[in-house]
């Protein structure tokens, strides 16, 4: 029987919630097992430069895969053909593959899946199977978003958030520090975690954000970067709706990075294990030490972009 009366608990959120025809599950890595189970995929070509998660879910599900290389503008080396079940991973880093761009690598290839963890604001491709992650753009413990042809034939139990929501209430009101223990042990959570549907909780806070707030933000800031860093910029940039991160790529990125974490900036080494996979002359290995990944979203303003400017000019 229904509850009715005592205390009133977290409002309810009634705003349009970005990715709602999707399918909803609890994260990002189980999104590409879902994919895998529904699909009966047999084999996956993934780039090297790439989270370990994406191969660890492959090794859980004894997906066989095999790596393939991307250039200097994230393009996929990727020349053979596939064979039958087998399937192209891509992702669009930093928002920088084009839905035009992605839409021939579907015509060629047919079976791809693109990785938009990076592009929360780009929709998909008609046809294509393409995965999103929320964490990376929200305040949020968990959370996923697939669009796909297919549905499992199995009943999937619904994920709670809950009990993994204290780092993000400690870090509104206190220093992201405190909170950041709790915060790693939830990235680590999700390994052993079977897919579920999203929770009722993250549902209902994604249906409370200012999406064109937020997209309109994250634009302007990646904007600013663009123009004090173009010209320094290893990597020719587009500037995408709703920018994840300013992918800044200096010859000494490793050692500004350290610089930077004495003035309180904390610009992520995003895929650490690509550093202990591959050799220093290999393409990935510069992209994952010296893009500076920096924080361009919507807790910031034009200022905050000043300053990280006027930081990064000074180590430079």
């Amino acid at each position: 029987m229904r509850e009715i009366g005592g205390y009133i608990e977290l409002e309810t959120f009634r705003g349009r919630m970005l990715h709602e025809e999707a399918t909803k599950l609890n994260c990002g890595r189980n999104a590409l097992a879902y994919l895998c189970e529904a699909k009966k995929i047999e084999k996956l070509y993934l780039p090297y430069f790439l989270c370990s998660s994406v191969p660890d879910v492959c090794e859980k599900l004894g997906v066989p895969f095999e790596f393939y290389h991307v250039d200097e503008t994230f393009m996929p080396q990727f020349p053979q053909k596939l064979g039958e079940n087998e399937w192209l991973y891509i992702v669009n880093y930093y928002g920088q593959l084009s839905n035009e761009t992605l839409k021939r690598w579907k015509d060629q290839y047919g079976r791809i899946i693109v990785d938009n963890a990076q592009s929360y604001f780009q929709l998909p491709v008609e046809g294509v199977d393409t995965l999103y992650t929320c964490r990376k753009f929200f305040g949020v413990a968990d959370g996923a978003f697939l669009y796909t042809d297919v549905r499992l034939e199995r009943e999937l139990q619904q994920d709670e958030s809950f009990e993994r929501m204290h780092f993000l209430l400690g870090r509104y009101e206190r220093s992201a520090n405190e909170f950041y223990a709790e915060y790693a042990a939830n990235n680590k959570l999700f390994a052993g975690e079977p897919v579920k549907m999203m929770s009722k909780l993250t549902q209902n806070l994604l249906h409370g954000v200012d999406y064109e707030f937020v997209r309109a933000r994250r634009s302007q800031n990646f904007a600013v970067l663009q123009e004090q860093f173009g010209s320094a910029n290893q990597l020719t940039l587009a500037i995408p709706e709703g920018a994840f991160m300013y992918p800044l790529w200096i010859k000494n990125g490793a050692a500004v990075r350290k610089k930077l974490q004495a003035e309180k900036i904390y610009i992520p080494t995003l895929w650490p294990n690509v550093l202990r996979q591959l050799p220093e002359n290999a393409i990935e290995y510069q992209l994952a030490a010296n893009i500076l990944p920096l924080p361009i979203d919507q807790r910031y303003g034009v200022k905050t972009m000043q300053y990280i400017v006027e930081k990064i000019k000074n180590e430079m």
